[in-house]
């Protein structure tokens, strides 16, 4: 066996061949066949160890890949040798290769504090009237059902109802019945220093009936139901179903929305009540293991708790169903594109969701405060 053939080596690729013949000076390289990534990989390694120019035959070359093109631009700019015989066709792609030019990754500039807040208040306005545009459109579609009630689809209504409804039962309950058992606790010993620890009933039963009933009732939603709303609805977004329904000729406000605003409406003061009596019994369990009969708790509650108290949590809990789903449909319709835009719009709506909550509870104190209720 010669020198040479013993300093030749190769690799086969699927349809192609790369050989190396050390033994000229400078060295050559043969390229065989199709030139795809399984027959150049292991030239890679020869390439880069050699210190010399290399010379490249390519005359047997019959068809590239974008790795073979990518091979042969390397051999030609970063090691500088010398490519004969590559046919006219493959020549011309390779020019496509010279031509591009990797640009330098350019870091985004800096914008200043004035334009950052301007751009957020920007996005908040936006935000805003798009908001406002929603809820004038939903209106429009809840009214016009209810003038026609054969119109809206009451299987898909129930079946939301029992989902967001029944289905929270658990987890309102909990929630309700714990921060009973915790403002009682934490409200009787500072009573207890003045003789007043009865007082502890008033305490929990207006708070509760008033404000963390329906307050609590409406933050379970939206993050439990207000964000189902948008990743459904933001998933039929990204799917292309929203769109598919605008071509049926049906609206997606009136199709989607309307049933679960109605759900969101049915749903959340029947949640407060169960909520309210939970909440209660918290503040009346704790309040017995003090000691209390539980007549006389009955007893200062009665005494204390108008009905007013009652119907007050009990209209917040309507307006706050109403925005829960309204807020989760919305940020559902608005859902972009991409694999984070269903995750964004989730985000978004649970957000939107307690914020506007708190400001709407607000709302009525102040009103509720300034008629007397």
């Amino acid at each position: 066996m010669s020198e040479k053939s013993r300093s030749t080596r190769g690799v086969s690729g699927e349809s192609g061949r790369v050989e190396i013949d050390e033994s000229r000076s400078p060295p050559v390289i043969r390229l065989i066949g199709r030139l795809d990534a399984r027959a150049i990989a292991p030239a890679w390694t020869w390439v880069d160890r050699a210190d010399e120019k290399w010379t490249v035959d390519a005359k047997g070359v019959d068809g590239v890949d974008g790795a073979g093109l990518a091979f042969l631009w390397s051999l030609e700019n970063d090691r500088h040798a010398r490519v004969e015989g590559l046919g006219e066709e493959i020549r011309e792609l390779l020019k496509s290769f010279h031509d591009f030019e990797i640009k330098p990754a350019v870091p985004p500039e800096r914008e200043s504090f004035v334009e950052g807040v301007g751009k957020s208040a920007d996005g908040l306005f936006r935000d805003a009237a798009s908001q406002i545009a929603f809820v004038g459109e939903a209106t429009v579609a809840v009214a016009s059902a209810l003038v026609r009630p054969r119109t809206i689809r009451w299987t898909e209504v129930w079946s939301l109802v029992q989902t967001a409804g029944a289905n929270a039962l658990v987890v309102v309950g909990m929630i309700s019945f714990l921060t009973g058992v915790i403002m009682a606790f934490q409200s009787a010993a500072p009573l207890r220093q003045f003789g007043v620890d009865l007082f502890v009933v008033n305490l929990v039963g207006l708070a509760v009936l008033r404000e963390l009933g329906p307050i609590m009732t409406a933050v379970v939603l939206a993050g439990r139901t207000g964000s189902a709303f948008a990743a459904e609805i933001g998933t039929m977004k990204v799917n292309e179903e929203i769109s598919a329904l605008t071509t049926m000729g049906l609206d997606p406000v009136r199709f989607l929305v309307v049933p679960r605003i109605l759900a969101g409406f049915v749903v959340t003061p029947l949640l407060t009540i169960y909520s309210d009596f939970l909440g209660i019994l918290g503040g009346f369990l704790v309040m017995m293991a003090q000691g209390f009969p539980f007549a006389t708790l009955w007893n200062q509650l009665v005494s204390v708790v108008t009905v007013s108290d009652v119907y007050t949590g009990i209209i917040k809990s309507f307006f706050f169903g109403v925005m829960v789903a309204g807020i989760g449909c919305l940020r559902g319709l608005q859902t972009g594109k991409g694999a984070t835009a269903v995750g964004a719009s989730t985000t978004s709506a649970v957000v939107t969701c307690i914020f506007l909550i708190v400001v709407v509870d607000s709302i009525f104190a102040a009103v509720f405060n300034a008629i007397g209720w």
